[in-house]
Parts: C-alpha cells; sequence; structure tokens
C-alpha cells in the first residue's frame, strides 16, 4: 500500500543482506504515472506489465544466483501470484500493515511523490488479505524501520534454506 513504508523498509533490508533493491515505482511506464499523477487508479490491465517487469528484474538477478529485494504494492493474490511466477523462484513476501487513518497521514506529508493521497481508497478497495498458505510475513507498519528490518531479517534467517529467494518489502 501506497504510505506503508515499504519502500524504507526495502532499501533498509536490502543494505543489510548486501543485494540489489529494486524500487517498483521505477518500473511503471510513463502512461501509468501520468494516468496515477492525475488522480486516476491503476487498474488489472495497467498493472499486469509493470508486474511483469518487476518480476522479470527481480528474476534476472535471482538466477544470476543472488538475492533481491523489491518493493512494490502487491494488492492482490493475484499479483502476488503474477511476481512468483516473473521471478521463477521462491519468493517471500513483507506486509507492512497500516490503518487508513495512518496511510492518509504519511501520504498527505510526503511530497514530490506522483501518487497522490487521493488514491488510498482505491487501494484499500483493490486490496486482499493475504491467505494463510501464502508466505507473508505481517508487520506493523508504525514500528521503527529498524526494527522492522529486524524483524523480516530474523523471519528470513529462521528459514535457512532461503539463501536465493527474491524476498520483496510489500507494503499495506
Amino acid at each position: 500500500m501506497s504510505g506503508s513504508g515499504k519502500s524504507t523498509l526495502g532499501a533498509l533490508l536490502a543494505r543489510r543482506l548486501d543485494c540489489p533493491f529494486l524500487e517498483g515505482d521505477d518500473f511503471h511506464d510513463a502512461q501509468a504515472v501520468a494516468k496515477m499523477s492525475a488522480g486516476q487508479p491503476l487498474d488489472d490491465a495497467d498493472r499486469w506489465p509493470w508486474l511483469d517487469r518487476l518480476g522479470f528484474a527481480a528474476g534476472e538477478v535471482v538466477a544470476s544466483g543472488g538475492r533481491v529485494v523489491a518493493a512494490c504494492s502487491a494488492l492482490k493474490r493475484g499479483y502476488r501470484e503474477r511476481l512468483r511466477a516473473a521471478i521463477g523462484a521462491p519468493t517471500r513476501f513483507v506486509l507492512l500493515d497500516a490503518g487508513q487513518d495512518e496511510l492518509l497521514r504519511r501520504l498527505t506529508q510526503r511530497s514530490g511523490h506522483y501518487m497522490p493521497a487521493s488514491l488510498l481508497d482505491s487501494q484499500l478497495a483493490a486490496l486482499e488479505r493475504p491467505g494463510p498458505d501464502e508466505a507473508i510475513f505481517m508487520l506493523d507498519a508504525a514500528a521503527p524501520p529498524g526494527r522492522l528490518c529486524d524483524q523480516a531479517q530474523a523471519w528470513l534467517d529462521s528459514d535457512a534454506h532461503l539463501a536465493g529467494d527474491a524476498i520483496r518489502a510489500s507494503g499495506h
């Protein structure tokens, strides 16, 4: 979810894991950015190519024997499945959970981002909470970034067989 802190956590976690960080916002095409800038929510047709570009980029890192951390709003189960398929390797998700009021506060306080706070409701409407069968670790977005990074790393380290997995910092 926009404003959850996923980019902050993703960058911290990537530094800690000494691996590349992929900012999902960088994978949107110009048309999608213009649409969001104009206050129009993206639909699935806008998101599929974006998810593919991000997933393939993450998959290339993993295929070369590395780990990668990526941040994006994988709001729906289908989006998460699409990312897993594009990455082509076991993938773990971290979901930063925050309430609507907190997300709105954060979005109205940030500047220089194309995603206006007015689109928060459309993201909340699109959100599909993770199912128990999904490999998703939920964290309270209100916690300090350093603590979130510690918790995410501990979760990842608890599964030692994950070396080489793609790790995503997703947000809600």
